[in-house]
């Protein structure tokens, strides 16, 4: 019944941002991973509550808490990146998408297995961080670049694990949703 052609264009402004699942808008290069599907669950929820409810702020502020980690874990890795000379390729490199594949089935294991240990041996990630599969791609393009363990040695300087007497112990984190 509108007959206006411009009716439509901020509900597919929001509609573009709302497919927004990394960090930035127009941003296409999410993949279908389990840290892309909460992110996209808590859009839907948030979206059919009430803008003046308290349970859609809340909602609204863990969307932006959590593309504001995911910048923050990006930005880690690129800075690596340029700093190893890859000042040129670090956004590819860290683009991931749908399509992406693994160069070599057979680095999957040693992806797997430096992805863990960057995790757990560096502050790359935030503590509560739970490993994309984003990065196991990008782990893996390092690996065909003969420049994984360059990355891993940069992030333990850049990023070091540093102790705190008040991390608690794996067991006992709050399950994320």
């Amino acid at each position: 019944s509108n007959n206006n052609p411009y009716a439509s264009f901020g509900a597919t402004l929001a509609r573009d941002e709302e497919q927004n699942l990394w960090s930035t808008p127009h941003d296409v290069t999410h993949t279908e991973a389990d840290d892309d599907r909460v992110l996209y669950n808590m859009i839907v929820v948030r979206n059919q509550l009430d803008k003046d409810s308290e349970e859609w702020q809340k909602l609204n502020y863990d969307i932006y808490t959590l593309r504001q980690t995911r910048k923050e874990v990006r930005s880690r890795w690129k800075h690596i990146l340029e700093d190893l000379g890859f000042q040129k390729e670090a956004d590819s490199l860290l683009s991931v998408t749908k399509l992406s594949i693994i160069s070599d089935s057979q680095n999957m294991s040693k992806a797997r297995d430096i992805l863990l240990k960057l995790s757990e041996e560096t502050n790359i990630f935030p503590t509560s961080w739970e490993l994309s599969e984003r990065y196991l791609f990008v782990v893996d393009r390092l690996i065909a670049l003969d420049a994984a363990d360059e990355f891993f040695k940069m992030a333990s300087t850049v990023y070091p694990k540093r102790p705190s007497r008040d991390r608690v112990d794996e067991s006992q984190k709050a399950p994320q949703c």
